[in-house]
């Protein structure tokens, strides 16, 4: 073992650097959403096949990675808070601003969809609906985008008493990253386990990001938001994603290239005994692709700057409001004879620009928004926190 990792960082700035960069990607796949196949809120007039095949490959473990980078942050957190401080604090910054994006940032996506529905009120009309809390769809009351702030925080609460018992054990963790040094079980275990979980319960519980019946989901998001915990419980874990970076890269690489080959290209229907081996196809690639990217960043990303700082408070605010503003800037798009390529670069650009300005010159100035967003109230901006807890 180095002597550069005999010891857990106080400073993870390759957690921050990822967290940014996967906040980055949730901007550009969901300007993609208005141009696909796939079901969303509102829809441009002329929709794309070949948008979608980067977007599959992402899909596969985008969110994975938030979710073990968000148990990352919390092990740091919990070290140095009491479990009650930690809750109080898990409430304003991801509670608080969850309850304020329902009832402020997500109603606008709900009015514009309804709109294309044929609807003709007014905004304000529409803005009453949202008090008679019946859910979406048939109603005006949603999370939307922000369900992961949702499960993050429930995760949290329940989490707890499991993420402090493994916290006070370092010798349990040290042991499971012996035994995890071995490629085969760092990558076989975890596989089979999520496999598993897709088998028994994927038919029977669909994805709803509904909190109640999303038990898919939840079987190996909080799996995924107790491993990003354990990674950061002993530094040979980090040893060991950064030895076999290259391994998990190339696997990844070769798996993602079978699935375009064989799968995602030919847009091919599957069935039979066929589903299960895809699935399992897709986990290995999904699992190898997040290894690879957790170990090319503890070993190429271990540095701070300027920017990092910057965006690393930026990037919950921009998480918060750019699906909103994604929405608002497409909707008078819809019937534009623009082509495809020019609407996806203005709703990207414009995104990215809109969502820069209301952080800068509104959002971190202003102390009442800085709370509602999920940030520490100051007098004046202050740097991102060594780690990140979302």
């Amino acid at each position: 073992m180095t002597e550069r990792s005999s010891a857990p960082s106080l400073r993870r700035h390759d957690l921050d650097w990822l967290r940014v960069l996967a906040f980055s990607l949730l901007i550009f796949y969901h300007v993609g959403m208005f141009f696909n196949y796939w079901e969303w809120h509102v829809k441009n007039n002329e929709l794309s096949r070949a948008i979608q095949l980067p977007m599959l490959f992402t899909n596969q473990w985008r969110m994975s990675l938030l979710f073990m980078i968000s148990g990352a942050g919390v092990y740091f957190a919990l070290g140095k808070r009491s479990a009650g401080t930690f809750l109080r604090e898990r409430t304003l910054r991801i509670f608080l601003p969850l309850a304020f994006g329902m009832f402020v940032v997500v109603p606008p996506q709900i009015y514009f969809e309804r709109l294309t529905q044929g609807e003709t009120y007014s905004y304000l009309e529409f803005y009453q609906t949202v008090f008679q809390f019946q859910p979406y769809p048939q109603g005006s009351f949603s999370w939307h985008h922000l369900w992961y702030l949702a499960y993050i925080f429930v995760y949290s609460l329940v989490g707890v008493p499991l993420l402090l018992y493994l916290r006070r054990r370092p010798q349990l963790t040290a042991r499971w990253a012996a035994f995890f040094s071995n490629p085969l079980w760092l990558i076989g275990l975890p596989v089979l386990w999520h496999w598993l979980g897709q088998v028994l319960l994927g038919d029977h519980f669909p994805t709803t990001n509904d909190l109640i019946h999303d038990w898919n989901q939840h079987f190996h998001y909080f799996t995924l938001f107790v491993s990003g915990f354990i990674l950061c419980s002993q530094p040979r874990f980090w040893d060991t994603l950064v030895k076999w970076r290259w391994l998990t890269l190339g696997l990844a690489g070769v798996l993602t290239t079978a699935l375009y080959v064989f799968y995602w290209i030919p847009g091919r229907s599957i069935e039979g005994l066929e589903v299960t081996f895809y699935l399992l196809l897709r986990i290995i690639n999904a699992w190898c692709t997040l290894l690879a990217i957790f170990g090319l960043g503890y070993r190429y990303l271990r540095f701070s700057n300027g920017f990092l700082t910057y965006a690393n408070e930026a990037v919950y605010p921009f998480y918060i409001l750019h699906q909103t503003i994604i929405i608002a800037l497409a909707y008078p798009l819809i019937d534009s004879s623009l082509s495809i390529g020019a609407k996806y670069l203005y709703l990207a650009v414009m995104t990215f620009l809109s969502c820069w300005v209301l952080y800068h010159f509104l959002i971190r100035r202003v102390n009442v928004l800085r709370v509602l967003f999920g940030m520490k109230p100051t007098s004046k901006p202050q740097p991102a926190a060594v780690t990140p807890s979302l």
